[in-house]
């Protein structure tokens, strides 16, 4: 290739017509999250955030975590079937409870109650469900909280909130929040992750989503259905030209578009595609390497059922180590979803399928934080596990009148757990109602479970804003207090 200087007085090329004729491997897909700086080396100049929007940064206060990973049991897992037991349901059994008409999706009956027995564990007595025997092994490293609450009993809505803080207009999903605040601890792979297997759940790239964000903070999608690198991770590889002629290419490349940026000032779609192919082109050598469980020991995969068919947990395994495996990496922000439909949505069977889909996570998220504590990260990584909303104590009815064996949507009341990154293990705060539909002591808003996972990364979630539209926006938009009593 001749020398930049010849190449300037080359026939012009353009970018179009460049990216189509070159071989980029990774670098096709475009990919949102870019370039990070290695290692935590404090507050990023206004210079190098220019160069590098990724560059990491420091909180505004000492931060008990520096990484998250969100499990997102998506479909509404049933709390008084998990985290939230009620005995007075049980004396109730096939009666009308005495609750305030609260709204639904679908029409309710009589008091159900839970068909899976539950036991105190650990130091704090921690109550959990008989279907996940090893999370409650570990009831000391969690918080629950039983108060939580969201705003309407639909899917679309709710995952919108919890993901990013509006269930009805556009906005940053918290992921994005967390990058822009934080930026990310690897050159080499995106700040923001998420995966779900089996393709897009509802709302789709929105639960991800960068909003008015710049695109460098979405999150980055991998399907993890699959087991073979290339299909987990399209155009990981180029299979027509090695990584010496595609840096060759990306040289040329950057050259077009350093001239096209001259006469574009402050394009940041520009900033961000020159820079998502340097990160493409890196990642081609690391995200292979950091999505491969088989480099990982026998006894590790054991211990999380890596190797298992997806039906007895394989695919929450092998899910739940690779999360660990990228938090390990620097970075920054993981998110694990159990399923691309709505698998925790159990309108009908609920003990069937409750006990079905605990059998498929419990020894993944329990293997996730025994590993992340005998590595040393749990201390400071925050774990989140939790669906968009709760289910109704009362047994769903359909159409017919005749009892499904299910639980309709409840918005009004729901528990979520953390643990690790500076959360109180072994405690429970908050409370719903006797029976419960709804949060009634230490109620916890979404915006309020925002604050208080901002406030563990070392941010005050008044002062973490974006200005747009003439408007000084933040996640937890206008409300949002921290629950300090799961802080350690």
């Amino acid at each position: 290739m001749p020398p930049r200087s010849q190449r300037r007085n080359a026939p012009p090329v353009t970018r179009r017509e460049m990216l189509c004729r070159c071989a980029m491997g990774l670098g096709a897909t475009g990919l949102a999250a870019l370039l990070a700086e290695a290692g935590f080396v404090g507050s990023a100049s206004a210079d190098e955030e220019a160069a590098n929007p990724l560059a990491a940064r420091r909180s505004h206060f000492a931060a008990r975590a520096k990484r998250v990973i969100h499990i997102f049991a998506n479909g509404g897992p049933s709390h008084v079937d998990t985290f939230d037991p009620k005995p007075a349901l049980e004396r109730y059994a096939g009666k009308s409870l005495p609750t305030p008409n609260l709204r639904t999706e679908r029409k309710t009956g009589a008091a159900f109650p839970s068909p899976f027995r539950f036991q105190r564990y650990g130091t704090g007595g921690v109550e959990v469900s008989e279907i996940f025997p090893r999370i409650a092994s570990l009831a000391d490293e969690i918080a629950v909280l039983r108060g939580m609450y969201a705003e309407v009993p639909n899917h679309e809505p709710s995952l919108l909130l919890m993901n990013c803080g509006d269930a009805v207009r556009s906005r940053p999903s918290v992921g994005s929040w967390v990058t822009y605040g934080l930026g990310s601890e690897n050159q080499n792979l995106p700040g923001f992750i998420a995966m779900c297997p089996g393709g897009y759940p509802i709302k789709e790239a929105e639960n991800w989503q960068s909003g008015f964000l710049p695109g460098v903070f979405q999150g980055t999608f991998i399907d993890t259905q699959h087991r073979s690198i290339d299909k987990l991770i399209e155009h990981i590889r180029s299979k027509t030209t090695s990584l010496e002629d595609q840096r060759r290419q990306l040289d040329l490349l950057a050259d077009l578009n350093e001239d096209h940026a001259r006469r574009r000032a402050d394009d940041a779609r520009l900033d961000a595609r020159i820079q998502s192919f340097e990160l493409a082109y890196r990642m081609q050598i690391e995200a292979a390497e950091a999505f491969d469980v088989r480099h990982e020991p026998a006894s590790i995969r054991e211990l999380y059922g890596a190797d298992l068919p997806a039906a007895e947990g394989g695919l929450q395994g092998r899910q739940m180590l690779v999360a660990r495996r990228l938090v390990e990496r620097g970075v920054r922000f993981v998110q694990v979803w159990h399923g691309a439909g709505q698998p925790w949505d159990n309108h009908d069977e609920i003990e069937k399928n409750h006990r079905k889909l605990a059998a498929e996570s419990d020894r993944a998220v329990g293997a996730l934080l025994l590993d992340l504590k005998q590595r040393g990260l749990l201390e400071d990584t925050l774990v989140l596990w939790g669906g968009e909303f709760g289910r109704t104590p009362t047994v769903e009815l359909k159409d017919s009148g005749k009892r499904s064996e299910g639980r309709d949507h409840n918005p009004y009341g729901f528990s979520v757990w953390l643990a690790g990154g500076g959360v109180k293990g072994g405690t429970v705060h908050g409370a719903t109602d006797e029976f419960g539909f709804r949060a009634i002591e230490g109620r916890t808003s979404v915006h309020d479970l925002h604050a208080t996972v901002l406030h563990l990364l070392g941010f005050d979630h008044e002062r973490l804003t974006y200005r747009y539209a003439g408007r000084d926006f933040r996640l937890t938009d206008v409300s949002g207090q921290v629950v300090r009593d799961i802080i350690a």
